[in-house]
């Protein structure tokens, strides 16, 4: 990575990521590229901001260290792994609209349940469950873990 002219505070400030995640990061061999200067200072590139931001996103969104290091040890190679470096981010995503599926699943259970304590708490009477409708239905072919109730 070339001109390499960011300090580790300038990486902060445009990262928004604390010394110690970059520190982390580094440690994690999921920073290519982290030259030094003459004393021994990390130097960092744009490049390292754009990298550490999409490390960020990969990590929040689920993906293993493991294959966080796969996928760094693959960009490592040069353009010759183009097309496993997009195999795995187009598995990754495919399991990141999984998720958010389940989620928005799991956020409309939830609006639903809000609404009927909000009508429970409003008329002083218990809602017929019928007011339920989209919790049963998805109660049905999602059934919550054993132990847990509604």
């Amino acid at each position: 990575m070339s001109d390499a002219n960011l300090m580790i505070g300038s990486l902060v400030e445009r990262t928004g990521r604390s010394v110690h995640t970059i520190r982390w990061y580094e440690r994690q061999g999921l920073v290519p590229g982290v030259q030094r200067d003459t004393g021994g200072r990390r130097r960092y590139s744009e490049l390292h901001v754009g990298w550490l931001l999409l490390m960020d996103r990969l990590r929040r969104t689920g993906m293993s260290i493991a294959e966080m290091r796969e996928y760094t040890a693959l960009v490592q190679q040069g353009k010759t792994t183009l097309k496993q470096r997009q195999a795995m981010l187009k598995a990754h995503r495919e399991r990141v609209q999984q998720t958010i599926a389940e989620w928005t699943e799991a956020l409309t259970l939830l609006d639903d349940k809000i609404d009927f304590y909000g009508a429970w708490i409003s008329s002083g009477k218990r809602p017929p469950l019928d007011t339920l409708t989209a919790v049963s239905a998805a109660a049905a072919t999602h059934p919550p873990p054993k132990g847990r109730t509604r």
